[in-house]
């Protein structure tokens, strides 16, 4: 009987330690599974916020491309102004020799002649 009992005792004992066993292997099953979703979680949001990121990027891009465009337009205008301006600075002193050199002609018409000569 002794024999018997010891046997039991062996099946009772290598059974629990098999249920045992599977319990830890389902708790590191569900810690694995709580860690894989976790990661996965995490990658979402890690992929959200690349194409978020790569959004903005690309918004700034275009803002830029047309900040640079009115810069540009800008420069022209001020370019073609300042050229204006030279022109007529041109013209304004092209005028004063011409008024100078009318004051002259004036003069000389119209000058008193000396009665000597």
């Amino acid at each position: 009987m002794k024999d018997d009992q010891l046997k039991g005792n062996y099946v009772n004992t290598v059974s629990e330690n098999q249920k045992d066993h599977n319990s830890i292997g389902n708790m590191e099953t569900k810690d694995q599974g709580k860690t894989e979703k976790t990661f996965q979680s995490f990658g979402k949001r890690v992929d959200a916020f690349m194409e978020e990121l790569s959004e903005a990027g690309e918004r700034l891009h275009k803002e830029f491309n047309a900040k640079f465009e009115e810069l540009k337009t800008s420069a022209e205008k001020l370019k073609k102004e300042t050229e204006n301006k030279e022109r007529w600075k041109e013209v304004e002193e092209s005028l004063k020799k011409a008024g100078d050199e009318f004051g002259k002609a004036f003069e000389a018409a119209f000058k008193k002649r000396d009665p000597k000569s």
